[in-house]
């Protein structure tokens, strides 16, 4: 049976609120596994407990999202609710995540990192985000399960921080999800041992192409991060887990191998990423 792996999803998140047992089957129906990253603790335990109900194919990761160590930018899709106030700040509960972390369904500490979109000023809310991303860097050395990577607008402090703190990593260190840097930024985070994925953006924006061609073959994994970034041909619709086939697909394109190649070597990969036996979708 064929298999894709999206590597990063939010189908814990409240835009699947009404249809989440229903876009899993449909993930599942395609062959796709899947993992739910853990935004804050709402959004952690939400994709502890999906991964629970399934004995395979949905897996979770539980962490602090940089923007969410103080109030802020507030995403209907992520929270439910109105979108007229600002989601609550969070600060990291170490024992907390430390508790979730432990159950067998989850297969990495994140979405955690740097995010200097709105802050880019903001020395206090930087230097927060640092402390929160430092502290579950620890955590996941702890537990010893890999980082989920999240960064916008701040590879050089990113790396200046794993590189500083690169003898608490496990192997393989974790993921860097959609990967939005420079080939250098790239390079850098090759040697310290990450994998990249990629999601929809690849099938309608050429920017990310040369980056796509400079990574192993072994270090690069398909995502969603559903329900944002859908693919072409779903441009417009919520995106969701069974759309990976699309980037998959235009992976390969961009590579120059076989779509099946592709597949095969982005599930092998996944497996390694999260270092996991390969395992039997449950249908």
């Amino acid at each position: 049976m064929a298999r894709y792996f999206d590597a990063h999803t939010h189908v814990n998140f409240a835009a699947f609120r009404e249809d989440l047992r229903e876009t899993i089957q449909r993930a599942h129906t395609a062959s796709v596994f899947l993992v739910n990253v853990g935004t804050q603790k709402d959004t952690s335990l939400r994709a502890v407990q999906i991964a629970r109900e399934y004995e395979a194919g949905v897996y979770a990761t539980v962490g602090l999202h940089p923007i969410h160590v103080a109030q802020s930018y507030h995403d209907a899709q992520e929270l439910g609710g109105d979108t007229g106030f600002t989601s609550r700040g969070e600060e990291f509960d170490y024992e907390d995540y430390k508790n979730f972390a432990a159950d067998p369904k989850v297969v990495a500490i994140g979405e955690c990192g740097l995010d200097y979109y709105r802050i880019s000023n903001d020395h206090v809310l930087i230097s927060k985000q640092k402390d929160a991303f430092v502290r579950q860097i620890k955590l996941a050395y702890e537990v010893k399960k890999p980082l989920m990577i999240h960064c916008r607008e701040a590879y050089d402090d990113l790396i200046h921080v794993l590189t500083t703190y690169n003898r608490q990593f496990t192997t393989p260190p974790g993921v860097v999800h959609f990967f939005s840097g420079t080939t250098e930024h790239a390079k850098k985070l090759l040697d310290l041992g990450f994998y990249f994925t990629f999601g929809g953006v690849i099938t309608f924006a050429r920017d990310y192409d040369a980056v796509i061609r400079l990574i192993p073959e072994d270090r690069i994994l398909s995502e969603t991060d559903a329900p944002y970034v859908t693919p072409a041909p779903h441009r417009g619709k919520r995106n969701e887990p069974a759309y990976v086939i699309y980037v998959v697909r235009k992976l390969a394109e961009i590579r120059g191998v076989p779509e099946e190649e592709m597949r095969a070597k982005i599930f092998q990969n996944s497996m390694q990423a999260f270092r996991m036996p390969s395992p039997t979708l449950q249908k």
